[in-house]
């Protein structure tokens, strides 16, 4: 089969859609892995026993199953139990879930890195320690995090066509929507392999920057 650049015109309306749909799934979940990674992180560093050991066993049992199965089970199990939530949100909130079990980890050697005496020199000006978290801790400890954050957001753009799985309309969906319609699969999948590259290649010159920034602010 020979490759058709009018059919590529024809079919780049649904790809460059699919792609804006892929670019927010990992935008959103991204924001939820970060937000959620911070708060597993914290508990298992700072909450009573109980809820430290409990907040661990989740992590542990997340990071140990694959992301499809925790997509099926947000999108096709939840509803038996009246959870009904559309593709989109339950492919954020999976993909969400799924990271911040990998975030907690860069938060937690983030924020041991910070020295013991900033937590000192906090509790000698009588901060609490919800204060001492927002105002001494996290500002000192997320910075050099920001590169090795911004690797899990490559690697979630790259995880985002599993999504088709629950019937979101990103790339991939929409690439194969088009295929099986046509009968013509060269092209929807080699432009999905080009979009994906040069996605990525865009993404790594800014984890680059990132590395190069913040080396440069250790080094000060």
């Amino acid at each position: 089969m020979e490759w058709d650049w009018n059919f590529v015109r024809e079919i780049m309306p649904a790809l460059l859609q699919g792609l804006k749909i892929t670019i927010i799934a990992t935008i959103l979940g991204a924001i939820v892995a970060a937000v959620i990674g911070l708060v597993f992180a914290i508990l298992r560093m700072s909450a009573p026993k109980p809820i430290a050991r409990t907040t661990s066993f989740i992590v542990e049992f997340i990071r140990g199953t694959p992301l499809l199965v925790q997509l099926y089970f947000i999108f096709y199990v939840l509803p038996d139990i009246g959870i009904r939530l559309p593709a989109l949100t339950a492919g954020v909130i999976g993909l969400g879930l799924h990271y911040a079990t990998y975030t907690a980890e860069v938060y937690r050697a983030g924020i041991e890195n910070v020295s013991r005496g900033q937590w000192e020199a906090a509790k000698a000006t009588n901060l609490t320690e919800r204060q001492s978290w927002i105002h001494v801790i996290l500002p000192q400890a997320i910075p050099p995090m920001i590169p090795a954050l911004a690797n899990y957001l490559i690697a979630m753009f790259k995880e985002t066509p599993l999504l088709s799985a629950i019937t979101v309309l990103e790339l991939m969906n929409q690439a194969k929507s088009v295929a099986n319609s046509s009968y013509r699969y060269i092209e929807p999948m080699t432009m999905v392999g080009v979009f994906f590259l040069v996605m990525s290649l865009i993404s790594v010159v800014f984890l680059r920057w990132l590395e190069e920034r913040y080396a440069r602010v250790d080094e000060r």
